[in-house]
């Protein structure tokens, strides 16, 4: 018979940083991501800043197009949907409670993501903005409303939030920077598809972005005051 104790949900890890320094990262985060995004927010409903290179940008990404990246960042960008996004932090979710025994840290990478998806569909009703020109679109019909952009906010959470999740309680800080310098990557890898296979403006992945860093930050200041323990 399975020994009872083996059955137990265990609680998280304890994190290799110190509190404080996590409480600072979270609120560095937290506005650099509000300001970036109310930066954008700003700049599309006044026309202004950033927004009026939206359609420089977008033609330039037009007319760049070409068979081998066509391919490489239409992958990329159907990997990383919405759906594939949350099927696979779901899978992940179940599979780390089932292998590890811990409900704390997937609960706070499906947390993170469900809010996410709650604040880009309130976001998107409230700007009301238009995506590019249907005829540059090439995968497709994409969705109605395009600000800000769902695949790079999701994305970008979910690859940020987990590789927060796994370094802050192993690894060395070398691993950690190379860890999230690799999310990062991957995050704007998917907003530069988005803007390539003409479904959003710069500015809509860019706002993305900043959403992606506060909910970040969010998460990081959640895991931190609930297991940052008395060496904070």
């Amino acid at each position: 018979m399975t020994p009872a104790f083996s059955t137990r949900f265990r609680a998280a890890p304890a994190l290799k940083l110190r509190q404080r320094p996590l409480f600072l990262w979270a609120g560095i985060l937290l506005v650099a991501g509000d300001a970036i995004f109310w930066l954008m927010f700003a700049a599309v409903l006044s026309e202004t800043g950033l927004a009026t290179v939206d359609g420089a940008v977008h033609s330039f990404m037009v007319d760049s197009r070409n068979p081998l990246l066509t391919a490489l960042l239409t992958a990329v960008t159907t990997v990383t949907s919405p759906l594939w996004i949350t099927i696979m932090a779901m899978a992940l979710a179940v599979a780390w409670t089932v292998r590890k025994k811990e409900l704390w840290r997937p609960a706070v990478l499906l947390g993170a993501m469900a809010f996410a998806v709650i604040l880009s569909a309130v976001v998107r009703q409230d700007v009301g903005r238009s995506g590019p020109p249907s005829s540059d679109v090439l995968l497709g019909p994409g969705a109605a409303l395009s600000f800000p952009s769902g695949h790079t906010l999701g994305a970008g959470i979910f690859v940020l939030v987990l590789t927060y999740l796994v370094v802050s309680r192993s690894g060395s800080r070398v691993t950690a920077v190379l860890a999230f310098c690799g999310a990062a990557l991957l995050t704007l890898l998917v907003a530069c598809s988005r803007i390539y296979l003409g479904y959003h403006w710069l500015t809509d992945v860019v706002a993305s972005l900043g959403l992606a860093l506060g909910v970040t930050g969010i998460a990081v200041f959640v895991d931190a005051a609930r297991h940052g323990g008395p060496r904070g």
